[in-house]
């Protein structure tokens, strides 16, 4: 009788001791739905984010947004570079937006100027937090989403979510040659935390016609980041 009571109470610990471990982290029968969700609720809570963008398949001639790197902050801050084609040329312009204000220094310029981010063919990126219009909202807009393999990035374990965005949507946010057309996302969320790490986006961004990619990075979700607007000359 002891030996079978013994046995049963390891096997109640063991049963507590797995159910405990399933708190907190992600639920194995999590939908991708719900994983993106998620996803979205812990990026709105975040204070601040460090932002990443490349491309491929831009053409050599026009005007594009080709890619950025630089720290985004609640309620509307950024300060980073963004690398733009204009004029046929590549141009790193250094970038800071406060509060709707978008601050640029362009090459040959002496400091920052008061800007329409338009000139240089973005949005304000102060906005890519914004729970409404930012990188969140593509999360719980997506389409059709389903789930696909897991991976480890950088020793984490990501999993990753695709389906497709309105175009329109997309092209508020970043751009677009044609917003009629859907956007094809894969999103890639750490399983544990629920961190956005990566976002695809494959879609006519710089032409009609053609498709081209950009992918968004994010690391080092609630950083302490001081942003201040500058001087301007």
């Amino acid at each position: 009788m002891r030996r079978r009571s013994t046995a049963a109470a390891l096997l109640t610990v063991l049963a507590a001791a797995l159910a405990l471990s399933g708190c907190g982290g992600s639920s194995s029968d999590e939908s991708a739905g719900d994983l993106l969700a998620r996803a979205k609720s812990v990026l709105d809570d975040a204070s601040s984010a460090h932002f990443e963008l490349t491309s491929d398949g831009a053409p050599p001639t026009g005007n594009a947004l080709l890619g950025g790197e630089g720290d985004i902050a609640r309620p509307a801050s950024f300060d980073g570079t963004l690398q733009v084609r204009a004029l046929g040329s590549a141009i790193d312009a250094e970038v800071i937006s406060v509060d709707g204000t978008v601050y640029a220094q362009l090459p040959f310029a002496s400091g920052y100027s008061v800007v329409d981010p338009a000139t240089i063919g973005v949005g304000d990126p102060g906005a890519l937090l914004d729970p409404e219009t930012g990188i969140s909202q593509l999360l719980t807009a997506t389409q059709s989403p389903e789930l696909g393999d897991e991976s480890r990035v950088d020793g984490e374990v990501v999993r990753e979510v695709s389906g497709t965005l309105p175009g329109q949507l997309v092209a508020d946010l970043l751009t677009s040659e044609d917003p009629a057309q859907d956007v094809s996302a894969v999103f890639s969320v750490a399983t544990d935390s629920g961190e956005l790490r990566q976002v695809q986006l494959t879609g006519p961004f710089f032409s009609a016609d053609d498709t081209g990619s950009y992918t968004i990075v994010l690391s080092d979700f609630g950083a302490d980041v001081s942003i201040i607007a500058p001087p301007t000359g």
